[in-house]
């Protein structure tokens, strides 16, 4: 069974910065028995990054809609997983106020890493919590999910106007705080599941020293840096910007640093 020691100890052997910014996509499943269960998992990643920003994801896209288009800011469950959900509750943890791809921050600057994404009309705007991983150097850590759960990568393409990615027109969304106050944020959204593609490159950043593997429990883990990640996409993008359109094979020399 894994203790939170033992998973202090995978997050030091992974080589994570302790100061730095580290968001975390997550499968709690993925780690196995936990002595504590998911709490002791909170507890272990926020001890080891409490000189630094510990972000994960509470996107409400599933289900906050044109047809249902109010996003509590406190109430409205992640729709991304059990460590999410927990994590957005606890004490000292801000959530940002996108109606759809919100984040929660607890640490250094969480505040400020948070705020102003409600100015935003799509979810991943390089002015959002997104853009400012990039600003930060941030690290992604993948627990027990691939690439087709890095919500940064639909960042990247944002920033980058692929075509197709987010529908023309807005729906009508709303964000609630705690007082009942309605800030009116109309939304475009992802169009399609790109998202399903983005495995393609995990080979591609393995060889190039942008993303490598380790483990967190029993779970085999993927450690992206943001900037190398960026510079990379980029590259390919401006090569083939229909690069995640499909998930057709890459030739090996692709992308060389």
């Amino acid at each position: 069974m894994h203790t939170k020691q033992s998973l202090l100890d995978d997050l030091e052997n992974l080589g994570i910065d302790r100061r730095g910014t580290l968001l975390v996509h997550s499968s709690m499943k993925s780690i196995g028995e936990v002595e504590g269960g998911a709490d002791t998992v909170l507890d272990a990643l926020s001890e080891y990054m409490k000189d630094g920003l510990l972000v994960m994801p509470t996107h409400t896209w599933s289900y906050i809609n044109a047809d249902n288009p109010r996003f509590y800011v406190e109430d409205s469950p992640s729709c991304v997983g059990i460590l999410t959900e927990l994590f957005r509750k606890r004490p000292g943890v801000v959530r940002s106020l996108h109606p759809t791809h919100s984040v929660a921050a607890l640490g250094k600057d969480a505040k400020e890493f948070v705020e102003g994404n409600e100015l935003f009309d799509t979810p991943c705007a390089r002015g959002s919590s997104w853009g400012k991983l990039l600003d930060r150097e941030a690290t992604i850590m993948l627990i027990g999910v691939d690439l087709t759960r890095n919500t940064y990568i639909h960042g990247v393409e944002e920033w980058l106007d692929i075509p197709g990615r987010l529908t023309d027109t807005h729906e009508q969304l709303y964000v609630v705080l705690p007082d009942g106050t309605e800030i009116s944020v109309p939304s475009r959204r992802h169009r399609g599941y790109p998202s399903d593609n983005f495995g393609k490159v995990e080979e591609i950043f393995l060889k190039n020293g942008i993303m490598y593997k380790g483990v967190f429990g029993d779970a085999e883990v993927r450690i992206c840096d943001t900037v190398s990640m960026t510079n990379c996409l980029f590259h390919m993008l401006s090569i083939d910007p229909h690069l995640f359109s499909d998930n057709s094979p890459l030739d090996g020399g692709f992308y060389q640093t």
